[in-house]
């Protein structure tokens, strides 16, 4: 299909992506160009001699820059279809960088001319680089040497967007592609973009996309691919119903499902427990001689674990290895994770143990499990020497596993070692996040050393940004302020949030409320529990039992009797231990008549049990 300039210009100068005109892409202070250009000198110094490097045997960008440079002082050079060759071994090595700097200077400094092909993998060199808008200044080369964009050329910018998350842009240029014809679209196309909106959860557009594609050309209709893509991402917002009826329409259509067909909707069924449908699902496939793979397995086995049901998943297991399917990494960290959940650390660790004789290469995941499952018994002695042996079996230990050796070095009252291990995370260069904040201003709170968390939280609050500025930190501190019987300095956090731009959640509410209850402040408790109606926050069930609690244990009957009717007509109910206070109170109040009413509603046949 011709395309007409100016509709492609039209395209340029109105996309709301962001544009970077002109050549600046290829100046000199281009962020891949100057690092690269740096790398490049280094590596030309550190080359001991130039010997010759076929296009096929290039390992890594050294070996790249090296074809390049005898490429280059070939006289006459060699063609274009030569060093497109070249950049595309660079492409497929993930030398992303390497390829964007060779890109350049092919295009610019040496003198060859660059075909669409070319600019196609120049264009993918920077989407694959999460650098789609530099992608996009590519497109005015395409007119300087008289090509012409391709449907490869879209839909690479298509998939670079998606990758970065750009979802409302990569939207906008699908339908200009569609209404201005920029080029013939096909099913990768479509594909591009139904996959994007399904890993970014817009399932209902995907379908809509999924319905047009039936409906147009026979080139552009759905394959097994295309209904894989929808039915996995309706599998993963939970709609299984859905799913399933699209994999009905699928035999309806004679379109045939695979190995990864049965796959999504075998792991949306044992997510939802739904273990029948996915025995029968699991025969159907079978007896269509469509053999489960290892990820068929790896899915019931973590689904297995997540319920409890660890000895199941064992058996699954069994049968894998009958129908020669090894199992691999992500099947064993799942067993291991089902034991650790349970608390049967000898038979995790068995598993841990066992992948190093089955020539399964334990993983930071592996670690993290079992050290997570060591933390929770308070077995951190053996989740220290784990810990440690890390670097030493080859596996760097990532912000997750010191988060979770932090968590259980606090949780043991082992704070200065914790401490310590939170300055060492910093020393290596690892960026403490969320959860480290979080496990350190938590573990602070329950060491009794609120002052100290108060530091940190101070020290957070000069930093600023997302990770360090967040509602939940606060209620960490308000709570150990609470827990401390210094509810004076916890109201003064609480007054200050909105001059922080932060808002109280529900939450935060009910930890101050908890707190005053329990310093015996009813009626500041019952305050807090307005404005947080008036800040339209609305109080749950925990808030609740927090405040009846504290009205039953203060004597102040009437209003906790008021606070039940309350939220017993918005659907809440007593927890337990709530519950047994009123039974307590029962006998000790000589049956008065508010507990006894209270109790009457919601027991008569303890009640009589009772008297």
């Amino acid at each position: 299909m011709k395309i007409k300039g100016f509709l492609l210009g039209h395209f340029l100068s109105s996309s709301p992506i962001t544009r970077i005109s002109g050549n600046s892409i290829f100046m000199s202070n281009s962020p891949f160009f100057f690092s690269f250009r740096h790398f490049c000198t280094k590596s030309v110094s550190n080359r001991n001699s130039h010997e010759k490097i076929g296009l096929g045997n290039i390992r890594n960008s050294d070996d790249a820059l090296s074809v390049y440079d005898d490429m280059s002082r070939t006289r006459p050079l060699p063609n274009v279809k030569q060093f497109n060759q070249l950049l595309s071994r660079v492409v497929k090595l993930k030398e992303y960088s390497a390829a964007i700097y060779l890109f350049k200077d092919i295009s610019c400094n040496l003198g060859v001319s660059a075909t669409e092909y070319t600019m196609n993998i120049g264009i993918n060199s920077y989407c694959l680089s999460n650098r789609a808008d530099f992608g996009f200044s590519i497109l005015g080369w395409f007119f300087k040497r008289g090509c012409v964009p391709d449907v490869f050329t879209f839909s690479t910018l298509l998939k670079g967007l998606f990758k970065e998350n750009k979802i409302n842009e990569a939207q906008e240029l699908f339908r200009k592609m569609v209404k201005e014809e920029l080029c013939e679209l096909d099913v990768v196309t479509y594909g591009t973009v139904i996959d994007g909106l399904c890993k970014a959860g817009n399932v209902a557009m995907a379908i809509e996309l999924l319905g047009i594609m039936e409906k147009g050309r026979r080139i552009c209709k759905p394959d097994t691919h295309i209904y894989n893509m929808v039915i996995d991402g309706l599998c993963k917002d939970g709609m299984i119903d859905s799913a399933l009826n699209l994999f009905d329409e699928m035999s309806e259509k004679g379109i045939p499902p695979n190995v990864f067909t049965y796959n999504a909707l075998l792991c949306g069924l044992c997510n939802l427990s739904h273990w029948e449908e996915a025995k029968m699902l699991l025969k159907k496939m079978i007896g269509y001689k469509i053999y489960p793979d290892v990820i068929t397995f790896s899915s019931l086995v973590d689904a297995l674990c997540k319920e409890g049901l660890v000895d199941e998943a064992e058996d699954v297991i069994h049968i894998m290895r009958q129908q020669n399917v090894n199992p691999n990494i992500i099947t064993y960290n799942s067993l291991m994770d089902g034991y650790c959940l349970q608390g049967r650390m000898d038979e995790a660790r068995n598993v841990f143990d066992s992948m190093s004789n089955k020539n399964v290469a334990l993983d930071v995941r592996s670690y993290n499990i079992l050290m997570n499952g060591y933390c929770k018994k308070k077995k951190i002695d053996d989740a220290m020497h784990l810990f440690r042996d890390m670097p030493r079996k080859g596996v760097e230990p990532n912000a997750a596993t010191y988060n979770t050796v932090l968590q259980g070095l606090f949780r043991c009252g082992r704070d200065t070692c914790a401490l310590k291990l939170f300055d060492e995370l910093q020393a290596i260069g690892l960026k403490p996040d969320f959860y480290t904040y979080c496990n350190v201003l938590d573990g602070l709170c329950r060491n009794s050393q609120v002052e100290q968390a108060l530091l940190l939280l101070d020290a957070l609050e000069r930093k600023g940004g997302y990770h360090h500025h967040h509602i939940h930190y606060y209620n960490i501190v308000i709570d150990g302020l609470c827990k401390t019987k210094k509810v004076c300095a916890a109201r003064a956090i609480f007054s200050g949030l909105a001059s922080k731009g932060l808002q109280p959640n529900v939450v935060t509410y009910t930890i101050l409320i908890k707190g005053f209850c329990k310093n015996g402040l009813l009626d500041e408790a019952k305050d807090v529990l307005l404005k947080m109606e008036q800040a339209s926050v609305l109080p749950n069930e925990i808030t609740y039992n927090a405040i009846v609690k504290g009205n039953l244990k203060g004597g102040k009957y009437e209003e906790a009797a008021k606070l039940f009717e309350e939220m017993d007509a918005k659907g809440f109910s007593l927890d337990a231990s709530t519950f047994e206070l009123l039974l307590n109170l029962l006998g000790e109040t000589e049956q008065d008549p508010t507990i006894f009413k209270m109790i009457q509603k919601l027991a008569p046949n303890t009640l009589k049990q009772k008297l």
